[in-house]
C-alpha cells in the first residue's frame, strides 16, 4: 500500500528557505488542511537542523494534534561531500542528529543529495538560496580539482550515511537532482554499486529525472526495490520545473504501472511548488494522484 502525502517543497514555495519554525508549523496546518495525512519535514545545514531538533516536540505534538505522519525526513548538509575532511566530518555528525530527529518522529526514510560540485559558477548556481527550475548554467572547472577524488568522498560518505541511518532502524535514500553530481538513474545506480551497502535506496524524483530525459517508467524498472520514496511532479521535460499532476508531459500511468510491478509500498509525495495557485494546483494534483491510484488498482492510505 502506497502513503499519499506532502512534500516539502510545499512549504519552501509558500514561506521562504527554509521556514523559520513559526512559519513551518503554519505549513504543517495548511498540509493539513489540503487533506494530507502523511508529510516530509527538512533541516535545511546545521542552524536550521538544530532549530527543528530543538523544536521537536512542539512540531510533534502539533503532528499529533492535526493527524499527521511524517514519513521522511532531509536533513540538508552539502558539506557531507566536501573535500575539506574537517567541514565533511562534521557534517557527518550533524547526521547523528538527523538520524535522532527523524527517530523521534518516526520516519520511515532519512533522505539527502549529493549536492552539486565544487565548481566555478559564473552566474546563477543551482540551488544556491533556493530550489531553482529551469537555470542555465555556465562554470570553470578547477585546474587542482579532481573527479576521481570527489566520487571517492561521496562513495565513502553515503556507505557511512546509509550504515548510520541502519544503526538508527531507518532507509537511507538519496535524490537523483538536475545540476547535481548524482542528476540521473544511472549515475544512482553506478553509485549503488561503489557504496555496496543494501540501506542505499534512492528518491524517484519524476521532475527531475524527466527533465533529465528519462523514460519514467524505465527508471522504475532499473531502480526497482531500491526506490524507497517517490516525489511527484510535472513538466514539460525541458526544464526541472515541478508542475501540478497533469501539466507537462510525465507518463504517470506508466510510472505507476511499473512501480505496481515491483511492489512499491513506500511514500508517494506531491513535489509541486514555485507555480501560481499553489493550494489549487496542490488539491487537484491530490485529486489527480487518488483517481489515478484508484483506476489502476494500486492501494493507497490517505
Amino acid at each position: 500500500m502506497v502513503k499519499v502525502g506532502c512534500c516539502w517543497l510545499y512549504a519552501i514555495s509558500k514561506y521562504g528557505y527554509p521556514p523559520s519554525i513559526a512559519d513551518t508549523m503554519r505549513a504543517l496546518k495548511d498540509m493539513k488542511a489540503l487533506g494530507f495525512k502523511y508529510v516530509e519535514l527538512e533541516g535545511v545545514r546545521e542552524e536550521n537542523l538544530r532549530e527543528v531538533y530543538e523544536h521537536r516536540h512542539e512540531l510533534k505534538a502539533l503532528c499529533d494534534d492535526l493527524g499527521l505522519i511524517v514519513d521522511n525526513f532531509c536533513p540538508v548538509l552539502p558539506d557531507v561531500v566536501s573535500l575539506d575532511e574537517q567541514k565533511r566530518q562534521h557534517a557527518l555528525s550533524l547526521f547523528d542528529l538527523a538520524c535522532e530527529i527523524a527517530n523521534f518522529f518516526g520516519c520511515t526514510t532519512i533522505q539527502t543529495d549529493s549536492f552539486t560540485p565544487p565548481l566555478e559558477f559564473e552566474g546563477p548556481a543551482p540551488y544556491k538560496q533556493m530550489v531553482d527550475f529551469g537555470i542555465q548554467f555556465k562554470v570553470k572547472v578547477d585546474p587542482q580539482f579532481s573527479w576521481e577524488k570527489q566520487w571517492q568522498v561521496m562513495v565513502d560518505s553515503f556507505r557511512i550515511l546509509a550504515q548510520k541511518a541502519a544503526n538508527a532502524g531507518l532507509k537511507f535514500c538519496l535524490e537523483p537532482r538536475v545540476g547535481e553530481m548524482i542528476s540521473n538513474t544511472d549515475a544512482a545506480l553506478r553509485l549503488f554499486d561503489h557504496v555496496g551497502h543494501e540501506n542505499l535506496g534512492f528518491v524517484l524524483d519524476t521532475g527531475h529525472l524527466h527533465a533529465q530525459k528519462e523514460i519514467l517508467p524505465l527508471s522504475v524498472e532499473k531502480l526497482g526495490k531500491r526506490i524507497f520514496y517517490v516525489h511527484l511532479s510535472d513538466n514539460d521535460s525541458k526544464t526541472n520545473e515541478h508542475l501540478g499532476l497533469g501539466r507537462g508531459t510525465v507518463d504517470f500511468e506508466g510510472v505507476f504501472l511499473a512501480l505496481k510491478k515491483h511492489g512499491f509500498s513506500g511514500m508517494v509525495g506531491l513535489d509541486i511548488g514555485r507555480i501560481p495557485d499553489l493550494d489549487d494546483e496542490m488539491r487537484r494534483s491530490r485529486d489527480y494522484l487518488l483517481d489515478l491510484l484508484t483506476r489502476l488498482g494500486i492501494p493507497y492510505d490517505a
